[in-house]
C-alpha cells in the first residue's frame, strides 16, 4: 500500500522504521513543524522527522493539519492509508477523508482505558498491572474509533513512563505492521469499542508532576514513576523546585509527610503512610545526582521538608 505516515516523538520511531522496511511504500512523513530544545535552543527535526530526511522521504510539516496547501498535497500524494503515531495534533474530518482505508491509529493503551494524550502515564499512576497498545481507525470523537487489534505488555513494579512506553513502541511496531498487512489483504476488520470501561488520560502538565507527600507512599512512587523522565516529577525544598527521580517505598515510619531523614547511606521523606527512601535528585542550580550524595553537601537541618 501507498501510505502516509504521520508522528512526531521518539515512541512513533520504531513504527515508521517498520514500515520503511516493510513492502509497503511510504510516501511522505507528517510531522510537527522542527522547534527549539535544549540549552541552546537549537531547531531540530523531530525523531520522526530526521528518520524520515535519513531514507529520502518527503516530509510534511504543516502547522495545522487543516491548513489547505497541506490537504492539497496530500490529496494528490494519494495515499491508501495513513498510520499515525503521536502525531500531537488534531486530524479534521477534511484529512480524515483523504485516504481510501482511512487513518490508522497507534494508541498505547488497552482501549476504550485511558483515551486521551497520557495513557502510560495513567496507567502507571493509576497501578494498573496490565496495559498495552491498540491500533485502530480513527474518527471524529478522541480515540473511540473500531479497533483491529491489540498487544499487551505487563507493568512491571519499578517501571517509569519512560521504560514502559520504550517497550509499547517496539512491540505496537508489529501490530501496527500486522494490522496494515491485514488491511491490504482485506481480511482484518475494527471492532466497536464497548460502552463500558471508558476512561481518560489527559495531557501531564508541569504542576500535575508536583509530588504531595501528604499521600500514601505508594501513591507518592507511582507518581513520581509516571512522569519520569517528561515531566519530571519536583517538590519544593527551602522554597526552589527540587527535582525527583524514583523513589523505593521502606515500610519505615516515624516521619511526618514531607520531613526529611539522613541517614548513611539513604535520604528518606515521610508520606502519609511510610517513608520513602530518594533516588536522584536535582536541587535548583545544581546537577542531577544520587540523594546521599546532595545530602552530604547541604546542611539540613532537623525538621525540614520537601513540600
Amino acid at each position: 500500500m501507498r501510505l502516509v505516515f504521520a508522528g512526531t516523538p521518539a515512541a512513533a520511531v520504531p513504527s515508521l522504521r517498520a514500515l520503511i522496511d516493510s513492502e509497503h511504500e511510504v510516501a511522505a512523513v507528517v510531522t510537527r513543524p522542527d522547534a527549539a530544545a535544549g540549552r541552546g535552543r537549537k531547531v531540530l527535526r523531530s525523531p520522526v522527522g530526521a528518520l524520515a530526511d535519513e531514507h529520502g522521504i518527503e516530509v510534511l510539516t504543516p502547522a495545522r493539519a487543516s491548513a489547505p496547501d497541506f490537504l492539497a498535497r496530500l490529496r494528490e500524494i494519494a495515499p491508501d492509508c495513513c498510520p499515525v503515531v503521536a502525531y500531537g495534533a488534531l486530524l479534521r474530518e477534511e484529512a480524515l477523508a483523504v485516504p481510501r482505508l482511512g487513518w490508522v491509529n497507534l494508541h498505547f493503551s488497552v482501549l476504550p482505558a485511558w483515551r486521551g494524550a497520557a495513557p502510560v502515564q495513567a496507567a502507571i499512576r493509576h497501578g494498573d498491572e496490565i496495559t498495552g497498545a491498540s491500533a485502530f481507525r480513527l474518527v471524529r470523537e478522541l480515540d473511540a474509533g473500531p479497533v483491529y487489534g491489540v498487544v499487551t505488555e505487563e507493568i512491571r513494579p519499578a517501571d517509569t513512563a519512560g521504560e514502559l512506553l520504550g517497550r509499547l513502541a517496539e512491540s505496537g511496531a508489529g501490530l501496527l505492521l500486522a494490522t496494515l498487512d491485514g488491511l491490504a489483504e482485506g481480511t482484518v476488520r475494527g471492532a466497536e469499542q464497548p460502552a463500558e470501561g471508558i476512561s481518560y488520560a489527559p495531557k501531564v502538565t508541569v504542576d500535575d508532576a508536583r509530588v504531595d507527600f501528604t499521600a500514601p507512599a505508594v501513591a507518592v512512587d507511582r507518581l513520581i514513576r509516571s512522569v519520569t523522565p517528561d515531566p519530571g516529577a519536583w517538590a519544593e525544598f527551602r522554597g526552589e523546585r527540587f527535582k525527583l527521580g524514583p523513589v523505593a517505598v521502606t515500610g519505615e515510619t516515624g516521619l511526618e509527610p514531607g520531613e526529611i531523614r539522613i541517614e548513611r547511606r539513604r535520604v528518606l521523606v515521610g508520606t502519609a503512610t511510610s517513608a520513602v527512601a530518594l533516588g536522584e535528585v536535582q536541587a535548583a542550580g545544581k546537577k542531577r545526582m544520587a540523594a546521599p550524595d546532595w545530602a552530604r553537601g547541604t546542611r539540613i537541618d532537623e525538621g525540614e521538608r520537601l513540600k
